[in-house]
């Protein structure tokens, strides 16, 4: 154990996924493919995005936005964990984790209000279509946007500060892969009330709100849905809803089970795997999801390739 003195640690030791060489061998090939695929896939949705004036609309504005988000989330944890397995050298210094937890949680919560401001574009688009293009203008997007990012990075910040403020005296071993809010609760050996009361009480408003908001737009989105005389209408209204929808369904589902709850409840191993999902998995996934039944980003990446052949 590594220990500055009584009251505060100079360095974490992150224990990682495994300590098993031969397990982090494969480990870190997946990673590191997972990683460039997302960085990858995600880019070629923003450049794609950028190069057909045909998708210069609010909903693939705030879709480039989201992928931009989605490669800075995944950016701040893998490689870091890639040079750990690499170097077997697992410490990170007290700053440098703080500064990893700020991001981590800054991008996440950025990520969930971008999905809410998509579900309100859905929402405005098919129950007020004639108002769309004077509610969804420019500016308003732009507003929603910068809205997502500062508001992520006070709520950040104030968790930051806070656990910046505790003392670590005690083992200084994270067993997780990075830096996250609930394992350095555990290791330190301060009051942790304060900091519980706010992840539980403002944590949970700022994550749970956009999912209840988005919740509220597609109850409205199907009653509208339902009272088209259409069944090829109702069936084109949902098959452009379904790639949000199966979005928001893989970042909530994991992230309120890992931060929605006491951390006296926090279970290494299942969170670990948990987290996985929505840090590395989803990102990887988001692109695909948006572009596979889209027939819009199809052509426009066809465009793509043909200006980039």
């Amino acid at each position: 154990m590594v220990k500055g003195n009584q009251s505060h640690m100079t360095e974490f030791l992150l224990l990682g996924l495994t300590s098993d060489p031969k397990k982090q061998v494969w480990l870190f090939a997946s990673f590191l493919a997972m990683y460039l695929v997302n960085v990858a896939s995600n880019s070629v949705i923003i450049a794609t995005i950028r190069g057909d004036a045909r998708l210069h609309t609010p909903m693939y504005f705030l879709l480039s936005n989201l992928s931009l988000v989605d490669i800075c989330f995944t950016t701040v944890i893998v490689p870091q964990m890639l040079v750990n397995m690499l170097t077997q050298r697992k410490t990170i210094p007290f700053a440098q984790c703080l500064t990893q937890m700020y991001f981590f949680v800054a991008f996440g919560i950025t990520d969930s209000f971008l999905l809410a401001a998509m579900a309100t574009d859905r929402y405005v688009a098919i129950c007020n279509p004639l108002h769309y293009t004077a509610t969804m203008n420019p500016r308003r997007c732009l507003l929603l946007v910068i809205a997502s990012w500062v508001v992520s990075h006070l709520h950040s910040l104030t968790h930051t500060i806070l656990m910046a403020r505790l003392s670590f005296c005690g083992p200084n071993v994270i067993h997780h892969f990075f830096c996250d809010v609930q394992p350095l609760l555990t290791l330190s050996c301060s009051d942790t009330s304060v900091n519980e009361l706010l992840a539980f009480t403002e944590g949970s408003f700022v994550i749970m709100s956009p999912f209840l908001f988005i919740i509220v737009s597609y109850v409205y989105i199907t009653c509208a849905v339902l009272r088209l005389p259409s069944g090829r209408g109702r069936y084109k209204v949902f098959s452009t809803c379904g790639s949000h929808l199966t979005v928001v369904a893989l970042f909530y589902g994991t992230i309120t089970s890992v931060y929605i709850r006491p951390s006296s409840t926090y279970a290494v191993t299942k969170d670990r795997v948990v987290t996985v999902i929505y840090t590395v998995v989803t990102p990887m996934l988001n692109p695909f999801i948006y572009s596979l039944r889209n027939k819009d980003m199809k052509q426009g990446l066809k465009k793509l390739m043909r200006m980039t052949a």
